[in-house]
């Protein structure tokens, strides 16, 4: 029998072996070269790796002898051989290693030889726990890398809440790359529905505090005064807001702050719904009798809603000379029931017929609707209430920190009243 019909004996390990020595020692280089790579690739199909790779040695086949040793999962001789007789595949003995582990999932191994491929495949599965707590042994780089990982993919489950108690947890470093998550979080926060009772106070004092850290940490950063870190300031101000009025609405004695509030974040429904800010800001002042602001409101939030199936702008004459944005983007989906939108319908009709009240919103001694803060007359600025919003105007408490101002009557209301 030839060397080769030795070879192709089946299941003939010792033809194998016969065939390779008489290979070597009969045979020239070349040939004897080309039957051992033929009785090595028969050894391997024989699942006889350890075989086949020391008869690849014999030949000086080290290549050829790593990956016998590899097929046959044996990661140490693999290692073994590379580093003495060839190091330039020690590289590729790792690469093999680590795709293997990827392979079989086997995460935890992975981490001792490349915890960046182990935190990619921690990701990929899913299991973020795991992934946040082995990237938290490395570095904060690192760690935040995944935060954000971990973020994104909450937020576009629709859990903006979880991914807000993330950055609680972790921090918010002040990465530009970070900045398109901390928004994106923040509007889907604020545009939550049925935010605004008391029960929800923790939520927003979470992100005041996560956006407090943000802007502090970005004060100290290349960011500090860019665009960027102004929005976010501007963000942190609506949270600090936020949590105020859900603060106020728990205790009787503070609901009317708890409107003002309302009544000044329709100052920022570039950010904030429209049709959101207008309904909860109509809700909070009929509560405290405010009848006359509550109807322009309500009937504002009607003319918003209508705009989802005409497509048409609503009418913005009743807010003329105040700062409440008209340039707001329109909604896409109502932000109430539809018996809740009717109910509100009925009341807006209900009020005109009996044209008890005059469509205009209340003023000040500056002549200027008194939510405002910007004067029409003058275009001065006041200072915002760090309480609710409103112009501090003469009765005033003026705080060491620049540019914060309380109006004294409801500073003292909300002392007295949360003792």
């Amino acid at each position: 029998m030839s060397c080769l019909e030795q070879v192709n004996a089946p299941h003939s390990v010792c033809g194998c072996f016969q065939a390779a020595e008489l290979s070597i020692k009969f045979l020239s280089g070349d040939r004897a070269t080309e039957v051992v790579q033929l009785v090595g690739s028969r050894l391997a199909q024989l699942r006889k790796f350890n075989a086949a790779a020391e008869l690849y040695l014999n030949m000086d086949l080290i290549k050829e002898a790593i990956d016998a040793f590899i097929e046959g999962e044996e990661w140490n001789k693999a290692k073994r051989v590379a580093k003495e007789l060839e190091p330039r595949y020690e590289n590729y003995v790792d690469q093999k290693y680590k795709e293997h582990l990827k392979n079989q999932g086997r995460v935890e191994s992975l981490v001792g030889v490349d915890v960046m491929a182990a935190l990619d495949l921690y990701a990929e599965k899913g299991q973020w726990e795991k992934c946040l707590d082995t990237a938290s042994k490395q570095n904060f780089k690192i760690l935040h890398k995944y935060v954000a990982l971990y973020a994104t993919h909450l937020i576009k489950d629709d859990d903006a809440l979880k991914a807000l108690q993330l950055y609680t947890q972790h921090g918010a470093p002040p990465n530009p790359q970070n900045f398109n998550i901390y928004k994106r979080l923040f509007l889907d926060l604020i545009n939550l529905s049925n935010t605004d009772g008391p029960e929800s106070y923790r939520m927003w004092a979470d992100l005041r505090n996560f956006l407090q850290q943000l802007c502090e940490n970005m004060s100290k950063s290349a960011e500090a005064n860019s665009p960027a870190h102004e929005d976010f300031e501007q963000m942190l101000l609506i949270a600090h807001y936020l949590a105020t009025r859900s603060a106020a609405k728990g205790v009787e004695q503070l609901l009317s702050v708890a409107a003002k509030v309302s009544v000044s974040l329709l100052r920022y429904t570039e950010l904030i719904h429209a049709d959101k800010a207008f309904y909860e800001a109509g809700l909070a002042c009929k509560a405290v009798g405010w009848e006359n602001m509550a109807f322009i409101f309500f009937n504002h939030f009607v003319d918003l809603c209508d705009a989802l199936d005409d497509g048409r702008a609503p009418d913005h004459s009743d807010f003329l000379d105040t700062d409440i944005p008209f340039e707001v983007p329109l909604p896409t989906k109502l932000c109430v029931t539809d018996a809740q939108l009717e109910q509100i319908r009925d009341w807006v009709l209900m009020v005109s017929v009996e044209n008890r009240l005059e469509q205009v919103l209340p003023r000040d001694e500056r002549d200027t609707y008194e939510a405002s803060l910007v004067a029409a007359n003058t275009g001065l600025r006041s200072l915002p209430c760090v309480l609710t919003g409103y112009p501090v105007l003469r009765n005033k408490l003026e705080f060491p920190a620049a540019g914060k101002a309380a109006n004294k009557e409801d500073w003292n209301k909300f002392l007295m009243a949360t003792k």
